[in-house]
């Protein structure tokens, strides 16, 4: 879709979309649908794409995907040996790869994340030491976080090690029993030194299967096991104006349960997903943005309610497939806009509706 506005038609006039789409003006509205300073359309980040530091190959590959992921996540934790030499030689394969490429053909700073060995471990200073030496990474992924002393732990040492660029977006991974107990704590997580100088929460993350051998919780495909765990973190981050990314789909080569979790977890209110095979982005990209029929919905409910409170109305019906109405209001207005917001930020056409929709 080019950069000029969607509108839709309706039979008093023509009505630009940007008019009837207002931005929320709650702070957790402001930072989930983030802005660039020319456009109010947020910025998706819908999948996150591992890519292991270990490999010069897939180091390269991240660069000429054929769906490119809205984050690539440079990954010195959990896909790396864990021994003091292959932790050392991946950090510095990644420094290479960092430096040797171009500016230019590297994907823009917001969309190149790291994950870090955990601050329990002897390797997490060497690893944040060097990775902040380049400001072509916007994203510290944080393991095991499982209190704020972590993340005050981490925000110290960026202090110390002098971050010279801008604000560090922080992604804390939600892995434990005590994590989910202090979930609204870490959530609610400031810098004592602000968002410039030692770091900004931007998502919470949950990594499944680390949560599984933390709390002994059997895995099965219905996922309901872990149905409480995920709705805690998608309400607690929604309430602090956090992303939340949903847990790694495992069965990589099954394009149809990818599917199915994908909408299972955008259901449940998550904003993105891990990904740990280039395969499974397209998937993951197309299932986190509204259906067309969502948006026509949404479209259709920007038109009824303009029209209603033209009328001093706030509230009209809206007309439904099996040919009854639902009574639509200032609730469903907001979701509509939010919807339509999205699909915008996607590229996605948005309807024109008129009298007769």
């Amino acid at each position: 879709m080019n950069s000029r506005l969607r509108v839709l038609r309706y039979a008093s006039g023509t009505y630009d979309v940007a008019r009837l789409v207002r931005l929320s003006n709650l702070t957790a509205s402001r930072r989930l649908l983030s802005t660039s300073s020319t456009s109010s359309e947020p910025t998706l980040r819908r999948s996150y794409l591992y890519v292991p530091a270990s490999s010069d190959r897939m180091l390269e590959k991240s660069l000429n995907l054929g769906a490119p992921p809205d984050v690539v996540i440079y990954d010195l934790e959990d896909s790396v040996t864990p021994t003091p030499h292959e932790k050392k030689v991946a950090r510095q394969r990644l420094s290479q790869f960092l430096h040797r490429t171009p500016k230019e053909d590297l994907p823009a700073s917001e969309r190149v994340a790291v994950r870090l060995n955990d601050t329990s471990t002897p390797f997490f200073q060497d690893d944040i030491a060097e990775i902040l030496r380049y400001p072509c990474v916007g994203t510290l992924v944080l393991p095991k976080i499982h209190s704020v002393r972590d993340l005050h732990y981490v925000s110290r040492t960026i202090r110390n090690l002098n971050w010279p660029s801008t604000a560090l977006r922080i992604v804390a991974s939600i892995e434990s029993a005590r994590s989910v107990m202090g979930l609204g704590d870490i959530a609610s997580w400031r810098s004592e030194f602000g968002a410039d100088k030692g770091g900004e929460l931007t998502a919470l993350l949950f990594a499944a299967e680390d949560y599984c051998a933390d709390t002994s919780v059997v895995r099965t495909t219905s996922k309901q096991e872990l149905l409480y765990v995920r709705s805690q973190i998608v309400i607690t981050a929604k309430a602090f104006g956090l992303e939340a990314i949903d847990m790694v789909c495992v069965n990589y080569k099954d394009p149809d349960y990818l599917r199915e979790e994908c909408q299972d977890g955008r259901r449940l209110g998550f904003t993105g997903k891990q990904v740990i095979h280039p395969n499974q982005v397209a998937t993951v990209n197309a299932s986190f943005v509204p259906t067309f029929h969502e948006i026509l919905r949404a479209a259709k409910i920007l038109h009824r309610m303009n029209i209603a409170h033209s009328n001093q109305k706030g509230a009209c019906g809206l007309e439904m497939e099996s040919g009854s109405k639902e009574m639509i209001d200032a609730p469903m207005l907001k979701q509509a806009e939010n919807i339509i917001r999205l699909a915008r930020a996607a590229g996605c056409d948005v309807p024109h509706v008129g009298e007769g929709d």
